[in-house]
């Protein structure tokens, strides 16, 4: 599973819900935009020298998806599909839902737009 922007967070906060939900995970699989949002908040913390080490740790025992052009057709079509069905969601939960599609991986997070995303599997702690 993918992990969203609030996954990586819950997880920095050592969330006891979502430990369980991926301690049998293989590995970790992180994405470039939930890891862009993430920094960005942590930009703003105080405690940005401990959680910038917290991540850089986090990076280096996790797989990283960023899209490529391969994701292109997958986010083209999933705008599409929201578009017509008139249910938007914000920018760059599109481009992680691409990367699922595309990776054939449902998403973990707790932002209940993902649920409306054709055929995308969002999982929740």
């Amino acid at each position: 599973m993918i992990l969203d922007t609030n996954a990586v967070s819950a997880l920095q906060a050592k969330d006891a819900k979502l430990i369980a939900q991926i301690e049998n995970e293989p590995s970790l699989i992180l994405n470039l935009i939930s890891l862009g949002e993430y920094r960005f908040g942590v930009d703003g913390s105080r405690y940005r020298t401990s959680i910038l080490q917290w991540l850089e740790s986090l990076i280096q025992r996790s797989t990283l998806l960023s899209p490529d052009l391969g994701t292109l057709p997958h986010y083209s079509r999933i705008r599409h599909e929201l578009k017509s069905a008139g249910t938007p969601i914000p920018a760059n939960d599109v481009w992680i839902a691409a990367l699922c599609r595309q990776h054939v991986m449902p998403v973990l997070s707790r932002d209940t737009h993902f649920d409306k995303v054709p055929g995308l599997l969002r999982i929740e702690w």
